[in-house]
């Protein structure tokens, strides 16, 4: 059996682009690492097994079926139509924010303790399968008392990740003087000169036909033009570093529970100290939200100025852009975090992606692009049209 899951995988993408091409044995879209030990069951049971099997195929061809139906219905418009159409910002009447801090800095070792202040409980909960949002979830009819028993063991551990140092917390964040060029791509320059780009981010722009008042998005959107000194971010920050040792203590000890328990805080801890360094970037490093003074809940609501949106999720779907970022920002060296041939970080626990400071930026899903887009991008990229093809396969629309 092959088991699908992630966050950017999804499980029509598995029954249009996975099951149809893996004939020799069962395809299953796992929506968290959590339930995979009941999808295993269930296909190692004499007595479950085929009828089990049996539902995951009519569902998948049922996802297809429903998949075809919207993609007979979607109108796309050409790329050149859907650049026209891009949002407008007047640049004469704004001016990009310039950030106290131009270049590279590192953070070693940060603080466990100040990190788990900025931790979102929701998404802890929802990876065990748990529905609900934090704290409400804790006084749920249903789950309310295994989401309590859940939380006191959390608590309990978390406390001994920071109290003994499980884990250790690095990051690295640049800050970079940037302007976009042909339409959809952002130039990230080594200085105020311009004139070296230490990388050229390729982004996607949505082609679905909009209402006139909506425009077609594409991240370039955000970055002024040359002629304009505006700036973008880059970060990556990980917790999991020493993580490796730990879970092969507790599965050593056949304490899978406390090795999925350490996992799953891990994974919060990093997106805590995403949180956290994209506020102290706003606030302290670039400045341009100097007086902000949002609570947790507000910088889980996002109620801030600004976005970071991270390579592989929906407004820029195509993970090969990572490979660039990591290798302006040196994430190796300077913060121990590696990438596969694929673009998945290791340690797992962690994040990366960009900083915009435009007031309008928001985000977005690139949704389905057509042939010409392709075409646009395998050319920017220096691919041929297979390479992008592959690369691009969750978004094509063909």
């Amino acid at each position: 059996p092959l088991l699908i899951g992630g966050a950017t995988t999804s499980r029509v993408h598995t029954a249009v682009k996975i099951e149809p091409n893996y004939p020799s044995g069962q395809t299953v879209y796992v929506v968290d690492a959590s339930r995979a030990v009941g999808v295993c069951s269930n296909l190692l049971s004499d007595t479950l097994r085929d009828e089990y099997v049996s539902g995951i195929k009519a569902e998948y061809a049922d996802a297809r079926e429903q998949h075809e139906a919207r993609q007979s219905k979607a109108v796309y418009v050409p790329l050149k139509q859907a650049r026209a159409h891009g949002l407008k910002t007047d640049w004469n009447a704004y001016t990009p924010p310039k950030p106290n801090l131009l270049g590279i800095k590192e953070l070693h070792d940060y603080s466990l303790s100040e990190i788990a202040r900025f931790i979102d409980w929701s998404p802890f909960f929802q990876a065990w399968e748990l529905a609900g949002r934090y704290p409400k979830i804790l006084q749920d009819e249903v789950v309310g008392e295994e989401a309590t028993k859940l939380f006191a063991d959390a608590q309990t551990m978390l406390k001994q990740i920071i109290a003994e140092k499980w884990l250790t917390a690095n990051a690295v964040f640049g800050l970079f003087p940037a302007n976009t060029v042909d339409s959809d791509d952002i130039e990230i320059y080594r200085d105020e000169t311009r004139s070296t780009p230490l990388m050229t981010w390729h982004n996607l722009r949505q082609q679905n036909k909009k209402p006139d008042n909506i425009p077609n998005f594409c991240l370039a959107d955000y970055i002024a033009p040359r002629g304009v000194a505006d700036y973008l971010g880059g970060f990556a920050v990980t917790t999991g570093i020493g993580i490796d040792a730990r879970v092969a203590e507790f599965e050593k000890n056949n304490d899978d529970y406390s090795a999925i328990l350490l996992k799953s805080l891990a994974d919060r801890l990093a997106e805590a100290f995403a949180e956290l360094l994209h506020a102290r970037v706003r606030r302290e490093f670039w400045g341009y939200a100097a007086d902000e003074g949002l609570n947790n809940d507000d910088l889980i609501a996002e109620k801030y100025r600004g976005i970071r949106p991270a390579p592989g999720y929906p407004a820029c779907p195509e993970h090969s852009e990572k490979g660039s970022l990591f290798a302006m920002l040196d994430a190796p060296n300077r913060a121990g975090i590696t990438i596969t041939d694929s673009y998945a970080m290791l340690p797992t626990a962690a994040v990366s992606g960009f900083y915009f400071s435009h007031p309008q930026a928001k985000y977005f899903a690139t949704g389905k692009i057509d042939r010409d887009q392709v075409a646009s991008y395998a050319e920017r990229k220096g691919w041929d049209i297979e390479t992008a093809e592959r690369w691009l396969a969750p978004v094509l629309s063909y």
